[in-house]
């Protein structure tokens, strides 16, 4: 095949797209009102996910390339620059070559000038290697393999290496020490027995190819980077799915997905990156440590110290204490979960970023992680459609998660969303049908999207500290507010379903647009809504249903009418509760799913000295509303937020 002028005009086409994709959104969206965290690390802005054209082409000159093809315990050579010893191959020049041909106990070695840049066209190999890396790249300045179009391609290694000086730290089926770019239209399957699949320890970028690897340890890893424009992945590994592990810099060691097709089952995570995960478009399909059902979490706020026993390179195991919910997402009720009682819980959690790596070796985290998508510093989600299953935190950022686009489903053994730093949510479809606490931040901030959430403990929690599983846990009970803590809701739709608290902020909690429905807690020990520092309504509509004990409303601070009113007796689950007007026109409407009989709620249809009628069952009592805050509440926060609603 002779490289044509329209491959490189469309190569140079999509780069330009891929390029100019990459770079937008780096931006927060114009309306986002999140508070600049005080968390100062990279962002999505700091790195740089464009892709060359040459990355994209899969043109070449079949005349001018070298054949190599393997048979019979031995690799014939057509053209200069490779040399044979049995099914061992040597490429020392710079050039495009052709493998084809099955070697059962053979290599392909680059070993080139810095300069080089070397083409390798799978066009039907196998390559199965009994001591190493059926392709190890040891010197060259970039390495291209293309898939051509239609055909399979298989490397495979063995469970153990014999290792020399010059290779000690090779450990992946697929090991270069340059640039490695894969793309072309073809198949190629890795079976990596000893360690890893395919690894750069500089950057990785896929454009296109049908990749199956199956890996002992982790599938798929670029040092500095790893970049993906498209492609279909079909990944089951024993460690980590795809990961970026560069800790030396804040413009490596980052993931970035800009299309392609995902089935990713690994033990571990299943996408991490030291510093920046970016994904703007695609189609995930994740599992990590076996599921929701093995949950690192147990309802009670402990770990669970025998989930990753369980974790069977991603098959299930034994439900690991998550109570509540269960896969329906039915409520349970009952005693409010209690907090942990001590730290030596047996299982290891990370409060660090992610992987320990230098520069000669590649080695996986001695730390217990299950999640599905994480980072060292930013989570930053554009688009894409992804179903997510995952023993640990689904999405898990040390610093901040950025969501303006996408749909998220997700069934979580511990937190839906975890932020240490700041979480915000612009856009897109965020559905967490199982979790401990659905989305957990310092500052939560929520400006547009839809966003449903079923917790265990808490539906969205607001906390200074990071995710540590124990009594220092994030989200643990806080008498007094912490600085820089916030829940801000300014647009969207939220929904929540929470055995917990259903919106939490050891801080302050600002509602100014957005509607919001809370199906909150069944027990007295915790409350549809919970704040320690002040609770503002200025804009917006907010239904909070609960257990009567520890209920709050908004504060007098407020600018907008809101009402926290106990009914005389609980109500059933499923009976639909109705706020109308003197008139008898509907104001608000909810059905909660479990028992309740606190309900917070306020609208810009609230209006001083009108009487509004609360329907709930066979329940009708009148509300007349008398000052910015009306509540006849006598519970243990006597009707009354920290930020001084009126307690009648």
């Amino acid at each position: 095949m002779k490289i044509s002028d329209t491959k490189k005009l469309a190569a140079v086409t999509a780069a330009f797209f891929i390029t100019v994709t990459a770079f937008s959104g780096c931006s927060e969206s114009a309306n986002s009102s999140q508070t600049t965290s005080s968390v100062s690390q990279a962002a999505k802005s700091d790195i740089d996910a464009s892709i060359a054209a040459e990355d994209i082409d899969v043109g070449y000159d079949e005349e001018s390339s070298v054949g190599i093809k393997f048979a019979d315990g031995s690799a014939a050579i057509d053209g200069e620059g490779a040399t044979a010893e049995g099914e061992t191959v040597t490429i020392s020049q710079a050039g495009t070559y052709i493998l084809s041909g099955t070697a059962t106990n053979g290599r392909i070695i680059v070993s080139a000038e810095k300069t080089a840049e070397i083409k390798l066209i799978f066009n039907g190999v196998d390559i199965t290697c009994a001591d190493n890396a059926p392709l190890l790249v040891s010197k060259a300045k970039k390495v291209y393999i293309v898939l051509e179009d239609g055909t399979e391609n298989v490397l495979t290694d063995s469970a153990s290496y014999s290792l020399g000086e010059d290779d000690s730290n090779t450990d992946g089926a697929i090991f270069s020490k340059a640039d490695l770019t894969i793309n072309g239209s073809g198949t190629l399957t890795v079976n990596a027995n000893y360690k890893h699949g395919i690894v750069s320890k500089d950057d990785l970028v896929i454009t296109d190819g049908n990749i199956n690897v199956t890996s002992a340890s982790t599938a798929m890893e670029g040092k500095d980077s790893v970049k993906i424009s498209g492609g279909t992945f079909n990944i089951s590994a024993g460690t980590n799915g795809i990961k970026s592990t560069n800790t030396e810099a804040s413009d490596k060691g980052f993931i970035s997905v800009t299309g392609g097709s995902f089935t990713v089952v690994a033990n571990n995570d299943a996408f991490e990156a030291e510093t920046v995960l970016s994904i703007e478009s695609g189609s995930f399909d994740i599992t990590t440590g076996g599921g929701s059902t093995n949950a690192s979490m147990k309802s009670d706020g402990t770990p669970n110290s025998d989930w990753h026993n369980n974790m069977g390179n991603g098959g299930g195991g034994p439900n690991g204490g998550m109570g509540r919910p269960d896969d329906n997402g039915n409520g349970m009720g009952g005693e409010p979960p209690a907090m942990p009682t001590a730290d030596n819980t047996g299982l290891t959690i990370e409060t660090a970023a992610n992987t320990t790596t230098d520069s000669t070796d590649t080695t996986d985290s001695t730390s217990t992680s299950a999640k599905a998508l994480k980072a060292g510093s930013e989570v930053n989600i554009s688009g894409g459609e992804f179903k997510i299953d995952s023993a640990d935190d689904s999405v898990h950022s040390n610093g901040n998660i950025v969501i303006t686009g996408g749909n998220i489903s997700a069934a979580s053994g511990d937190d839906g969303m975890h932020a240490s730093g700041n979480l915000t949510i612009s856009d897109g479809t965020v559905d967490i049908t199982k979790s401990y606490e659905g989305i957990e931040g310092s500052i939560v901030t929520i400006d547009g999207g839809t966003i449903s959430v079923v917790a265990s403990d808490d539906g969205i929690n607001c906390a200074g500290g990071s995710d540590t599983g124990s009594t220092d846990r994030m989200g643990a009970d806080q008498f007094s507010a912490q600085e820089g803590v916030e829940l801000n809701i300014n647009g969207g739709t939220v929904t929540i379903d929470a055995d917990g608290d259903g919106l939490d902020s050891n801080g302050n909690f600002t509602m100014a647009g957005g509607t919001v429905y809370v199906c909150g807690p069944t027990n007295g020990g915790n409350g549809a809504l919970d704040y320690n520092g002040t609770a503002t309504v200025t804009g917006g509509t907010l239904i909070a249903c609960g257990a009567v004990g520890m209920e709050e409303g908004f504060g007098d601070n407020s600018t907008q009418y809101s009402v926290l009113h106990d009914l005389g007796s609980t109500v059933s689950a499923n009976e639909k509760l109705t706020i109308t007007d003197s008139d008898g026109k509907e104001i608000l409407s909810f059905t909660p799913t479990k028992t309740w009989q606190s309900v917070v709620f306020t609208s810009a249809d609230l209006k001083e000295g009108e009487t509004y009628t609360i329907t709930a069952g066979s329940q009708t009592e009148t509300v007349t509303i008398d000052g910015i805050v009306t509540s006849n509440s006598k519970g243990m926060s006597f009707g009354r937020g920290h930020g001084g609603g009126r307690g009648f």
